[in-house]
């Protein structure tokens, strides 16, 4: 099984006041390791801060909000998602496209499948 590892592009939500570059899109890491957990997905934020979390708490956020705790996901409009992290550092609201989290889904799903010889 194979290691699926995808670049997308963020937006950090914040009620702070932000110069225009602040407000621009930030890479993170998506990553999906079938031999480390089967079941997790980790992403990697710009803080160097890496979360990892059931990859059925991705999945159902995507639909209707879904998490408690450190982690939680929800739809925000048709073609936006919203994931919150919390730490004791405080909490992060990260934007992106859901069709970018789903197409990471659909590979995670796909590495996970044994190889038929």
């Amino acid at each position: 099984m194979s290691v699926v590892e995808q670049y997308a592009r963020a937006h950090i939500v914040t009620d702070a006041d932000m110069v225009e570059e602040e407000r621009a899109a930030v890479p993170v890491v998506l990553r999906y390791d079938p031999d480390d957990d089967p079941r997790s997905v980790h992403f990697g934020l710009p803080d160097r801060h890496e979360w990892t979390f059931a990859r059925t708490l991705l999945e159902q956020g995507l639909r209707a909000p879904a998490g408690t705790g450190e982690v939680r996901v929800w739809p925000c409009g048709r073609v936006q998602a919203v994931v919150e992290f919390h730490s004791a550092r405080g909490v992060s609201v990260v934007e992106f496209d859901s069709k970018t989290l789903m197409r990471f889904l659909r590979r995670t799903y796909l590495a996970g499948e044994p190889v038929v010889r």
